[in-house]
């Protein structure tokens, strides 16, 4: 089995919380070739932990060709990914870019571009395609049990007061580009990744101590298709339901871990006649339809979330690297979620006041 070589640019949350700590344990497929921090303790840290190669400067770590690193992982502030991962392509590598991929739409299409003209691989981490609750909903949907499906509800809530530079308008931050990438994905999964939507949004700052949103409602609909109902927030302690389905024959509703669905089966239905005159009594409309139900619950080897779908999505990446399987998560249908983002932004213009 061929061993990646592979660089990580960034060292915190993202960098090595999720990433070199998920790679180091893959190491039949992945080995930690360089890592680079701008902050020297975590360059250290690295160094101790992973027993490679550090540099202060990523631009370093490019230019060293005797790493022979397979791929670079650009897990940088968000408003440096575009930049830094056009930068990481030109200096041919493959690379994969956390989330979000870029700011605007233009500047997805920019690494697109890039991406062509130097012939490297360009992945966007979002994992939660992957996640098994999202797989389940997927599957309950395409059964039909539920019927046409009119509207899927989700929310990503909890509540809290952020303080950090995921605040900050000016590092790209906010809720929607940092937690919104991944309900966004889900959705515009079940919405159509071949369409625009019509995007309506609602954005505002409630406990975030800067000043991007940390309140998101959004709702996407598009001819034909579900209507997509749309929370991140962080001023909501009650969030019952991740998910809600509401189809002709059956509705569905749960949580990452358990999910429920209740439906009938039309063929099972008794005939119903359009009574235009009173009816008699005065009396209500009765009905007599017998539900099926379904429920799930996340399997023991999926309780891991975040190792589920690291999991999963690396080695999706894996065999794209070593057999040129294409990618799950391609940079054109990330471009739609993006563009869908920036739309969001659009319509809620907040004050910039750091």
């Amino acid at each position: 089995m061929k061993r990646l070589r592979v660089g990580v640019i960034g060292q915190g949350r993202s960098g090595r919380d999720i990433h070199t700590e998920f790679l180091k344990n893959v190491p039949e497929k992945f080995e930690i070739a360089a890592v680079s921090d701008a902050l020297q303790d975590r360059c250290e840290r690295a160094a101790r932990e992973y027993g490679c190669p550090v540099f202060q400067d990523y631009r370093e770590m490019l230019g060293k060709k005797d790493l022979n690193l397979d791929f670079i992982i650009n897990s940088t502030f968000s408003h440096l990914h575009a930049p830094i991962t056009k930068e990481i392509m030109e200096s041919g590598h493959h690379v994969l870019c956390e989330k979000p991929m870029a700011k605007t739409a233009e500047q997805a299409h920019d690494l697109i571009a890039t991406s062509k003209r130097t012939g490297k691989i360009l992945a966007i981490y979002q994992q939660s395609r992957f996640a098994p609750y999202y797989r389940q909903v997927c599957a309950v949907i395409a059964s039909g049990v539920l019927g046409q499906i009119r509207m899927v509800k989700v929310a990503f809530n909890g509540f809290s007061r952020r303080y950090d530079w995921q605040t900050l308008q000016s590092f790209n931050a906010g809720n929607l580009y940092n937690t919104g990438p991944h309900p966004m994905d889900q959705v515009l999964g079940l919405i159509g990744r071949d369409i625009m939507p019509n995007v309506w949004c609602k954005m505002d700052v409630v406990n975030a101590l800067g000043d991007a949103e940390d309140f998101c409602k959004i709702i996407l609909s598009y001819p034909g298709r579900p209507v997509i109902d749309l929370e991140i927030c962080n001023n909501n302690h009650f969030n019952p339901y991740t998910y809600q389905v509401y189809g002709t024959y059956g509705s569905l509703a749960g949580t990452m871990n358990h999910l429920d669905w209740k439906y009938y089966i039309p063929s099972e239905a008794p005939e119903l006649t359009l009574k235009k005159e009173p009816l008699p009594g005065p009396s209500y409309c009765k009905d007599s339809l017998v539900f099926h139900d379904g429920s799930w619950d996340v399997p023991e080897a999926d309780q891991d979330l975040f190792s589920s779908m690291s999991g999963r999505f690396y080695s999706n990446l894996y065999d794209v690297l070593t057999t040129g399987a294409p990618l799950a998560v391609t940079p054109e249908q990330v471009c739609q979620q993006i563009a869908v983002m920036e739309e969001c932004h659009r319509q809620n213009p907040l004050p910039k006041l750091f």
